[in-house]
């Protein structure tokens, strides 16, 4: 799975990677993003702007809005197969910029990992976006990672990791109506690409929100 991860650079790199406006008043760099915050997407509603949608997938016909706590990852393997996936996944699909993620590697204690792509600054994930209106008539937007299975490095680490698309996928990823072509895109990163290290635990904590979180310990 996907359960935290960092987006933490400066607006004109976000601007110059992924040509969209920024709002430096609402952006701000995140060194632990955590499920249930508003966070960078890049949407298809949208694609000219950073938006924050909330991160844990709230499906249109949901009653209750807690459901987006336990969706906050999507197996790429199953997405037209699951109700809570299969309509964002024809019509809402997103990319979620980031910096690196965060994995715990299960040994005698869990150790906190900082994974990410060698020699790109920015990346990013495979997501999909929903809208749901409260009973009141408040909108919320929110999101999703889907996750896949790991690739050599992430073998060691975990049993899932997010899909990284690479970046001339981005715009097939949100654009195409292709669903072969789309599905060929949920598979693991090249692990040769890629880096890890282990971290502090400060990680563990969502309410850590520093540079000393990516911090090689």
């Amino acid at each position: 799975m996907c359960g935290r991860y960092s987006f933490a650079v400066e607006d004109a790199l976000i601007k110059e990677r992924f040509g969209v406006t920024v709002r430096s008043a609402i952006y701000k760099a995140r060194y632990n993003c955590a499920p249930t915050q508003n966070l960078a997407v890049i949407a298809g509603n949208d694609r000219e702007s950073l938006q924050f949608f909330r991160w844990g997938l709230i499906p249109s016909w949901a009653k209750d809005p807690a459901i987006g706590n336990r969706l906050i990852n999507a197996r790429g393997e199953t997405l037209t197969e699951k109700p809570s996936f299969r309509n964002a996944f024809r019509n809402r699909r997103c990319i979620v910029p980031a910096t690196g993620f965060f994995e715990w590697k299960r040994d005698k204690v869990k150790v906190p990992y900082n994974i990410f792509v060698k020699d790109e600054k920015i990346f990013s994930f495979a997501g999909l976006w929903e809208e749901w209106k409260s009973p009141e008539g408040a909108v919320v937007r929110s999101f999703t990672i889907i996750t896949t299975t790991p690739n050599e490095l992430m073998e060691g680490i975990h049993d899932r990791m997010p899909v990284i698309l690479d970046r001339h996928n981005e715009q097939v990823w949100m654009e195409s109506r292709d669903e072969t072509l789309l599905k060929d895109l949920l598979v693991p990163f090249p692990a040769d690409r890629m880096a890890a290290f282990p971290v502090s635990d400060l990680v563990n904590s969502p309410a850590n929100d520093s540079p000393e979180v990516v911090v090689s310990r």
